[in-house]
């Protein structure tokens, strides 16, 4: 502002010099001459007019001098605004660059996340490969009433599935386990438990499989009897 000051105080000293001499030369051309010396009343009348150019001169350099204050006034109102706006544009700078950090390292998590998931997905499907691998020996039979098997599970497979299906066995068919699948409901008569068979031989399995897919639905008196392998 020191700058601005100077520079008023510079323009008010030309406006000064400027109306001082626009003044002198208005004195010069409105006073009466003559070639003979003048008289008084030609000094009265002079001192007179240069009293009036005078006072209009300090009024208007009054004036100058007001109007200089309030731009003065208003460029330390502006320096103060323009101040105050430098601020506040640093700061939204300063909040911006936090954003940038931010979505970048959002973007960043987002592809570790997306490497993850491509992760996951492997996984589950090698989990679901393992678990079908682990039960490919097994057979889902539906359709057998509850309770039919007695309390041997296996030895009523071992003599039904031959009949059912006209397979002939070599040896007789053996199961590591076997057992109902679920709780029994207290609508077991119309909707019995599957019961699930895993076969000791991996090729008597797939031959009861093949013959269920060539076949269809077994029958058993009046009973469907409908076998499939015990996918996850």
């Amino acid at each position: 502002m020191s700058g601005g000051r100077s520079s008023n105080k510079h323009l008010g000293k030309l406006a000064r010099q400027l109306l001082f001499s626009e003044a002198l030369r208005h004195i010069r051309t409105s006073s009466p001459t003559s070639q003979e010396h003048p008289t008084s009343q030609s000094h009265a009348m002079a001192d007179t007019s240069l009293g009036a150019t005078m006072d209009s001169i300090l009024q208007e350099i009054s004036a100058v001098g007001h109007r200089l204050e309030r731009m003065d006034s208003m460029m330390t109102y502006l320096t103060k605004d323009t101040k105050s706006m430098l601020l506040d544009i640093a700061g939204f700078q300063s909040r911006l660059t936090a954003l940038e950090q931010r979505v970048t390292t959002m973007e960043m998590q987002a592809v570790l996340a997306s490497d993850r998931d491509q992760e996951l997905l492997y996984l589950h499907s090698k989990v679901i490969d393992l678990e079908d691998r682990s039960r490919r020996d097994n057979v889902r039979f539906v359709g057998f009433p509850e309770n039919i098997e007695g309390a041997d599970v296996q030895s009523f497979l071992r003599s039904t599935l031959p009949q059912i299906t006209g397979l002939t066995f070599d040896p007789a068919p053996e199961f590591q386990r076997t057992h109902r699948l679920g709780a029994k409901s207290r609508d077991g008569a119309n909707h019995p438990r599957p019961i699930i068979a895993c076969f000791l031989r991996h090729t008597q399995a797939q031959q009861l499989l093949q013959k269920a897919r060539m076949q269809g639905p077994f029958r058993m008196n009046d009973l469907q009897i409908r076998m499939t392998a015990d996918f996850s």
